[in-house]
């Protein structure tokens, strides 16, 4: 049932003209009376209709798309990808139904995630199009849910682009999955079909998805190859960033002196630890061989150039946008999943034989 002023006027003992004083900020309103508003306003889900106020069955001319970090080439190649579907095809005039994507950056912050959705749930948004993987946790899965639930009941249309689809969740239109369990496997199988068995692997944050979907096609994969034993001494976690990359690989030389070959989550991580190699005074590929995640664009100019798994970025962003704007049918059962190239490059070969 939708929330009215009223009822926030209601649980906030005050009249309906307060709550609107307080929302549009338009008027004094004493600090007491404005907490307690916007407490009901919380706990009630309150969304003000922002300027479709009059149109309550209406979407607007906006997209929204969520990203972690725009600066990240595996969320930038994305978004820019579906903003150019969503801004409709060049010389459609100015009435051909275009739409403006708006780039939401996140920060890999829930909180920040929810609010973005809240106010482009208050502009009536045509689409919701989110990216990259998803948090790993009860209760922002269930607020999740619930705010893709009144998005998707007042006409806007929610995409995922590179995360799995909600559980239980009808709000979706479409679900885009990268194989990143796939992807993992086929590129540790490469470094043991080299001869590696003292792989290092440099993990993302532990509550994402990609990064648990990706470990566990890395194990899998040692696991066929009976190499299960000790694999969280080889194993360090950190953010998804070159810094991180750098000091869990420093970390992992310590702890195993005898490594032969680093995994990096993504191929930013990868050249973090490629640094933290050379570093140490030790080449790549002949002392060790280290492999990416991604094959961003920068992958393939890095010297050597990186062994990695590649993901087709701009053409899943760009059919994320098609859905978006409904100028694509959805996939069957509305979940598609995206497979992932292994790219074998010069950053890995066989290990030394002392």
């Amino acid at each position: 049932m939708t929330v009215t002023l009223a009822d926030v006027a209601a649980r906030a003992r005050v009249s309906p003209a307060t709550v609107s004083r307080v929302l549009n900020g338009n008027y004094p309103v004493a600090t007491s009376t404005r907490e307690r508003v916007l407490r009901a306003v919380d706990e009630l889900d309150y969304v003000l209709n922002g300027p479709a106020s009059s149109l309550a069955a209406a979407t607007s001319d906006l997209v929204g798309i969520l990203v972690n970090d725009i600066a990240d080439p595996f969320f930038g190649i994305m978004a820019g990808a579906a903003q150019t579907e969503i801004g409709g095809q060049e010389g459609s005039g100015r009435a051909g139904g275009e739409k403006l994507a708006v780039v939401c950056n996140t920060g890999g912050s829930p909180e920040r995630e929810l609010t973005y959705l809240t106010l482009l749930q208050r502009q009536r948004a045509a689409a919701v199009v989110l990216t990259g993987g998803a948090l790993e946790d009860p209760a922002h899965i269930g607020a999740m849910g619930a705010k893709l639930a009144k998005l998707a009941d007042a006409g806007t249309r929610v995409v995922l682009c590179g995360r799995p689809p909600l559980p239980d969740s009808e709000a979706i239109v479409a679900a885009l999955a990268f194989d990143n369990r796939g992807g993992a496997r086929r590129l540790t199988e490469h470094l043991l079909a080299l001869g590696h068995r003292g792989i290092g692997y440099v993990a993302g944050p532990v509550e994402r998805t990609t990064t648990r979907h990706r470990l566990e096609g890395h194990r899998a994969a040692l696991k066929a190859a009976g190499l299960a034993k000790g694999q969280e001494l080889l194993t360090v976690h950190g953010p998804y960033t070159r810094r991180s990359g750098y000091e869990a690989t420093l970390e992992l030389l310590r702890r195993t002196p005898d490594l032969t070959a680093v995994v990096a989550a993504n191929d930013t991580v990868a050249l973090g630890a490629c640094a933290a190699v050379r570093d140490q005074g030790l080449r790549i590929p002949q002392d060790i061989s280290v492999a990416g995640f991604d094959d961003l664009p920068f992958s393939v100019d890095a010297v050597p150039a990186l062994t990695t798994v590649r993901l087709p970025l701009y053409e899943a962003g760009a059919r994320a946008g098609r859905l978006a704007m409904g100028t694509e049918a959805p996939p069957p059962g509305g979940i598609a999943t995206i497979a992932a190239e292994l790219m074998a490059r010069a950053s890995t070969a066989p290990p030394r034989a002392d």
